[in-house]
């Protein structure tokens, strides 16, 4: 999703309201709980929210020009990699074997047998349709981030086909971003 992404790509950047802003609160409180202790920290209340709209529907949180949440169509918002290095705990994590490391760090979708060999390892209870932390066999930070195709128990059931579709990996264009013009 973020493969050749870049500034350019960005149709519009608005302020938000402080009504809206609030239900982004919210409802980035609902879908990670990790978090409420420093979510005065990570999203301040009087420092100015603004979202980002890009291409195919991407909608980017941006605080002190930093993005720090992203959200596609008006599905769950996902924090970026480096939030989730400073946060690793906020999310669920599913580990892939070392041999999908360097698929997943290219952009490809993590299929099942990544998830079921003996170096990956699964929580079975992720559900589908649920943004997940993808981190890497013997290694201690995220290296991508997905949103689930199908539950946990189902992923080792099937065990074929894709499991999680990747949305943003490490080096990928909104790694690079850092900072946000």
């Amino acid at each position: 999703m973020f493969k050749k992404f870049s500034s350019e790509e960005v149709s519009a950047q608005n302020q938000v309201k402080a009504s809206v802003q609030r239900k982004i609160r919210q409802s980035i409180a609902d879908e990670y709980p990790g978090l409420e202790p420093v979510m005065d920290d990570i999203l301040p209340k009087k420092s100015p929210l603004i979202v980002a709209k890009c291409q195919n529907h991407l909608n980017l949180v941006i605080v002190n020009n930093v993005p720090l949440f992203f959200n596609v169509r008006d599905g769950p918002y996902m924090p970026t990699l480096r939030l989730l290095h400073q946060y690793p705990d906020i999310m669920k994590k599913l580990q892939v074997d070392r041999g999908a490391i360097r698929f997943v760090l290219s952009g490809a979708n993590i299929m099942c047998p990544g998830l079921t060999s003996p170096g990956g390892a699964l929580d079975e209870e992720v559900e589908a349709e649920r943004p997940v932390a993808i981190i890497a066999e013997g290694k201690q930070h995220a290296l991508a981030i997905g949103f689930t195709k199908m539950s946990a128990k189902d992923i080792k059931a099937i065990n074929k086909g894709i499991g999680i579709d990747n949305l943003h990996y490490l080096n990928d264009g909104l790694w690079k971003m850092e900072k946000f013009d």
